[in-house]
């Protein structure tokens, strides 16, 4: 029997060497087996994996020497605590227990590991609650950013911002809240999302807005992106749209000229859709409206001065004040210059002089003309070409319905086509006329109001028919040239350019199936008149004729009058009517 046993052993370091002391020494009756009991039960129940307390022991230039009361210390570098220089002696710290000895006797500890272990389990229990972890952002990867919440967790690109951001770059090294989406324990695998969070206080901030603004409050917002209409305006949790219109009183041709993204902007609220959560902005109605008292500033008839700011097929827009424009028509360019484009005489940000024509307000339109800056001459028309004047002028146009002569830089006459001749039938007058041929005409009416001359070639001379029976009757044998075939006959011109009509029926007394066939443009013919309308200025002749009596002549043209057509004949009649002018002699074309 052995008179005492060991009740407890300390471990202490005496100059650099331990020792284990008794603490108390009891005089008992107890046997070996129960002192080497109370020896075991002495240590403290240790298992691998598990994470105990333990107390820094010594300080070493690159690790700490670690006691967690087992009968070996273990060693952890100093690379496992955030600021190793901060540790003192005697501090608290919990470790992971992965080993309880190895080569050299000592147990192994890692304090990295704990911790891991620890945040581990943290973000385990986050992940039910959907709770909020905290996190800094350590590096740029593929596809995203790294996160140190405790242990590495991924944060997708596509859930750093509510808009993907171009550079990751600026993430790395702050420090943000983030949302677990997604957790796999075995591979301990961690996925980030900060733009969840970002848009969970965005909907409450867009509800807020939605609640409490109202169309007239003034509001600020960042320009978050810009279209050809109109830019979006953040709100810090709703976009607005500030459209192109709302920016200026000045007309711009694209957002981009008033703003641009990251603009800081004061906006007023114009409308509010609370159902689709849609909101309209504007710029403009913060500033003084310019167009108020506008028809005092700018009076019909007042003389302005200012910029050409745009220029369109059918005028130009002239900026004749800050956010204040006016128009100018092409038609209020010249009196008498034909100007097709407004680019063809002027250029942008040409400085110009015109004349207020008109002012609507509500529509903010301005009305300008520069030809009002000079006299119209066609005010004194009426003076300077008098009807029945004789003027000269030079032929500028052709039409299918008459010729433009040009009289003086920008007054033009027209003779109609049933105004070149008294007798001859002229379907387009190139048929007497050439481009840019110097001619004389009679003027023949004058139209101010529509800033019309009607002119006449023929007028120039005597009508022929006024004297038709001096030279022309019936029965007479004529001479002449075929001048103008037709389906329905063939014409021919005589003497005193009067034209006559062989009707198809009166070339020969053979059948003729086509006019061509027969007579060509330029042949010499002789014909005999079987008829004369003075009121219908017609005079018809017949070829087959000339051997007629008096009294087959009179038959003939008996049978004439009375023809009536078929499928291969048209009466005389007929024919004569066809030939006709669209227009009468004398009148007035368009």
């Amino acid at each position: 029997m052995y008179a005492a046993s060991i009740v407890c052993f300390e471990r202490a370091t005496i100059n650099g060497l331990d020792h284990f002391g008794i603490l108390n020494i009891m005089t008992t009756s107890a046997s070996m087996a129960d002192l080497q009991q109370l020896i075991a039960n002495s240590v403290k129940n240790y298992r691998e994996g598990s994470i105990v307390k333990g107390h820094i022991l010594e300080k070493r230039p690159k690790e700490f020497l670690v006691d967690i009361g087992y009968k070996s210390e273990g060693v952890i570098p100093a690379s496992e605590f955030d600021h190793p220089e901060d540790i003192q002696l005697g501090d608290e710290v919990e470790v992971l227990l992965a080993r309880l000895e190895n080569d050299q006797g000592m147990v192994v500890l890692s304090k990295l590991k704990a911790a891991q272990r620890q945040n581990w389990d943290k973000i385990c229990k986050l992940f039910e609650e959907e709770g909020i972890i905290q996190g800094k952002v350590k590096a740029v990867v593929k596809g995203g950013l790294t996160v140190d919440v405790g242990v590495e967790a991924f944060l997708p690109a596509s859930q750093v911002d509510v808009t993907p951001p171009k550079d990751l770059q600026q993430f790395v090294g702050n420090t943000y809240d983030f949302k677990i989406v997604k957790l796999n324990e075995d591979r301990k695998n961690v996925v980030l999302s900060r733009r969840e969070l970002i848009e969970a206080v965005r909907s409450t901030r867009r509800q807020d807005f939605l609640t409490t603004v109202n169309p007239g409050d003034v509001v600020e917002g960042t320009v978050k992106n810009i279209t050809d209409f109109g830019a979006f305006i953040d709100l810090d949790g709703i976009d607005g749209l500030l459209h192109i219109t709302d920016m200026s009183w000045a007309r711009l041709t694209h957002p981009s000229q008033a703003v641009k993204p990251g603009d800081r902007l004061r906006v007023v609220v114009l409308e509010i859709n609370k159902e689709k959560e849609r909101i309209s902005l504007g710029l403009k109605q913060l500033q003084d409206n310019p167009w108020d008292k506008i028809e005092e500033r700018f009076p019909t008839g007042t003389k302005v001065k200012g910029t050409i700011s745009n220029l369109m097929p059918y005028g130009a827009f002239v900026e004749i004040e800050e956010g204040i424009e006016g128009l100018i028509h092409v038609s209020e360019l010249s009196w008498t210059k034909r100007i097709v484009r407004p680019s063809d005489v002027l250029t942008l940000g040409q400085a110009i002089e015109a004349v207020v024509l008109g002012v609507n307000k509500e529509d903010q339109k301005i009305s300008l003309g520069v030809r009002q800056l000079e006299s119209n001459p066609w005010d004194e028309i009426e003076q300077r070409f008098m009807i029945g004047k004789q003027v000269k002028g030079k032929v500028r146009n052709m039409t299918a319905y008459g010729a433009f002569i040009e009289l003086e830089e920008g007054i033009d006459g027209m003779v109609h086509v049933s105004d070149l001749s008294w007798n001859r039938k002229i379907s387009h007058p190139s048929e007497v006329l050439k481009k840019n041929e110097e001619i004389e005409a009679i003027v023949i009416d004058i139209d101010k109001a529509n800033q019309r001359i009607s002119l006449g070639v023929k007028q120039l001379e005597e009508d022929p028919w006024k004297e038709i029976d001096a030279h022309y009757k019936i029965g007479d044998i004529v001479q002449g040239k075929v001048s103008k075939i037709a389906n329905f006959g063939a014409f021919v011109e005589l003497m005193g350019s009067i034209d006559g009509l062989v009707h198809i029926s009166q070339i020969s007394e053979d059948r003729v199936e086509k006019v061509k066939d027969v007579l060509k443009i330029g042949d010499e013919i002789e014909a005999r008149v079987i008829k004369i309308d003075k009121i219908e200025r017609r005079l018809g002749l017949s070829i087959k004729a000339t051997t007629y009596s008096d009294e087959a002549l009179i038959k003939e043209t008996e049978v004439l009058d009375s023809l009536r057509g078929s499928d291969d004949m048209v009466s005389f009649g007929a024919a004569l009517s066809a030939a006709e002018e669209e227009y009468r002699p004398g009148e007035k074309g368009a």
